[in-house]
Order: C-alpha cells, then structure tokens, then sequence
C-alpha cells in the first residue's frame, strides 16, 4: 500500500509540475500592441495596456530559466514621456522590487551602443529583462535611429535570451526579429480587440480581453514557425501576442498546450490508482 500511495504522490507531483510550468511565456514576449500608449494608474494599480505589462515582465521575472544573479529590468529607448512613465509604472506596481529587481531606463545612439557591446555600466551582461516600447506609437518611444541599434544586434539580443535572460517587446517594427526569422513577417493591422488564448490566460494571470482592447494595436505576426500565440485579433483571428518558454528566437521552446497536459496529468494519476490496485 505504501507503494501505491507513493505512486500516486509521484504522479500527482509531475502533473502539478507539468501545469505550472504551462503558466510561463518566457523568456520572450513579443506584442503587436501599444499597450505602453493605452494604460494609466487608478488608486496605486495599473490599468488596462500597463496591467499587460507588469503582468507581462512579472511573468518574464517567474520563468525558471531567469536566475538571481542579474535582477535588473532594462528598459531600451525610451526617451521620456509616455513611453518612460508606462514602464517605469508596469516595474514600480508589479512584484518585481518586492523580490529585489531594481529598473534602468537606457535611452540615446550612445548608451544604448554601450549596451550591446557590453561597455555601459548597464549592459546586456548583467541585466535580466530587456523590455522594447511601441517606438512611434508611443510619445518618447524609441527612434528610428535607436531601431536601427536593435536590428544591428538582433545576434547579441538572441544570445542574450539564449543564456536565459527574458525580453518584452511591442509594436516596434521588429526588424531585429525579422532578421533572425527572414520568414517570420511582422505586418502593420491596425484595430481594436485582442483575445487572450488559454496559453495567454495562463500566462498573464487576471488580464482580461478588456484590458488588451483599451486601445487599437498595430503589428501581426505570420510565419512565426515554432513560437506560441498568447492572444489574437477578435477581429481577422491574426496572431498578436507570441513568445516562447524558453531557448531564442531563433530556437524557442514551445509552451505545452493545456489539453495535452491535462491529458498527460490525468494520465499519470491513473495510473498511481492502477499500481494501487494490483499492489
């Protein structure tokens, strides 16, 4: 009987296992939205766009692969304004500084060069999420020659999510990304109305479909190969929101889907009840 019962602890304990790890989108989100332009602070909590982004890099900061060594959010490009206070309010109001993450805010050709070639005092070697704004869509968001800095080190942000660190970006143009995917393509679709799917819900805890629809969005993504969808366009059912659990963009590892490791769960319990039987 011993055995039995240990049987179905050990079952019990991978299923619960195999459901949180389903919780994670990183180390990598990638948004079509402008969520940083769509969002303000309501009695000391995030609403609506920023919501997404604090639960967005509360996710990122929760994933296995990040460690403790680096527990700093940069956040590249944004000049000030809008762009700025969005993110500085997604980190300030999130769990994150609770947990002992501090915030950095890189901006200018300069800094954000010293970056990426790992000779800023804040740089690629020593931060553990890079958080990209919606550039032009948002005020103070990155310019196009700041872009340009992004696209010229798509390997270094690749690597960078390779050893393990995490990365939220949104409608930026994302030509960093297409020169890592040449096949992926990133689409302008301007309109109102994302949904979250079950990956999406798992991952961003207490978001809602309102939340995302507060304001218009203006990338889709086709193409995108192995990555995971978190949310789609109520309106052509086009990919929005895409990530993956771990690895790169160029090697992701995909997010278990729900159904198959509700099945796999179900399964192994059954089977603890199985050994009991013939115990």
């Amino acid at each position: 009987m011993k055995f039995a019962i240990k049987s179905l602890l050990s079952a019990t304990t991978v299923a619960a296992a195999l459901f949180s790890g389903a919780a994670y989108a990183g180390p990598f989100i990638l948004s079509g939205t402008d969520a940083d332009d769509h969002g303000f602070v309501n009695a000391g909590v995030n609403q609506d766009g920023w919501f997404f982004m604090q639960r967005a890099i509360e996710n990122l900061a929760g994933a296995p692969s990040l460690t403790t060594t680096n527990m700093v959010v940069a956040n590249l490009g944004s000049t000030g304004s809008t762009a700025q206070n969005a993110a500085t309010s997604a980190f300030g109001l999130s769990s994150l500084p609770g947990a002992g993450w501090t915030f950095q805010n890189v901006d200018g050709v300069a800094d954000l060069t010293a970056f990426f070639d790992g000779s800023g005092g804040v740089n690629v070697n020593n931060v553990g999420i890079i958080m990209m704004d919606s550039a032009s869509n948002v005020p103070g968001g990155t310019t196009a020659a700041e872009l340009a800095i992004f696209t010229a080190n798509a390997a270094v942000i690749d690597t960078f999510l390779g050893n393990g660190g995490g990365l939220f970006s949104q409608s930026n143009g994302y030509g960093w990304v297409a020169s890592l995917l040449p096949g992926l393509t990133v689409t302008g679709e301007f309109t109102t109305g994302i949904n979250l799917t079950a990956a999406g819900n798992a991952a961003f805890p207490g978001l809602t479909n309102a939340d995302l629809g507060s304001g218009p969005y203006h990338n889709r993504f086709d193409n995108f190969g192995g990555l995971s969808v978190f949310g789609t366009s109520n309106a052509t059912n086009n990919a929005i929101i895409i990530g993956a659990a771990g690895g790169s963009v160029t090697n992701p590892t995909p997010i278990p889907t729900p159904a198959p490791i509700a099945l796999l769960a179900g399964g192994l319990i059954a089977l603890g009840f199985v050994r009991r039987r013939f115990r």
